[in-house]
């Protein structure tokens, strides 16, 4: 029985959203995608023309993994400044979205993004990362504070 599934979200686009009760601790996805470098994925992502949108999930060795080739699902989780879910790496460089409280079915499941940015964090640049998760306490921002 599938327990998850992807439709519009009224946060962002896409969400992917809970079909039954899911405990806390529970692995739902895998984050799938091609994994390669860093500068492959940046150079794939400017080309794509969509700032601050990014299906680029960093690994602990300095590749990526870019979900835009070859990902699935977990590509669309959006990004809550009070996620419901984190992104755990194993030994071996895969990524499991696993639940931190329980989700109840239509609940739209989030992690918190976190990014990082290589250019000078600019009032334009900023704007590309703005936050709409609607959390109580919401930084304003996907970016790493």
């Amino acid at each position: 029985m599938r327990r998850v599934t992807v439709r519009k979200s009224s946060i962002h686009g896409r969400g992917v959203f809970a079909l039954q009760p899911i405990a806390a601790g529970e692995r739902i996805l895998e984050y799938r995608g091609e994994i390669t470098s860093w500068r492959r994925a940046a150079a794939r992502h400017k080309r794509s023309g969509a700032p601050g949108h990014t299906f680029i999930f960093g690994l602990a060795d300095g590749r990526v993994i870019d979900g835009s080739v070859g990902g699935n699902s977990a590509r669309w989780l959006n990004h809550s400044c009070r996620p419901n879910c984190e992104a755990i790496e194993d030994e071996r460089g895969r990524v499991f979205i696993e639940t931190i409280r329980k989700v109840m079915p239509d609940d739209e499941l989030f992690i918190a993004y976190g990014l990082t940015i290589d250019e000078v964090p600019t009032p334009e640049v900023v704007a590309n990362y703005v936050c709409y998760c609607g959390a109580k306490r919401c930084s304003g921002s996907m970016l790493a504070m």
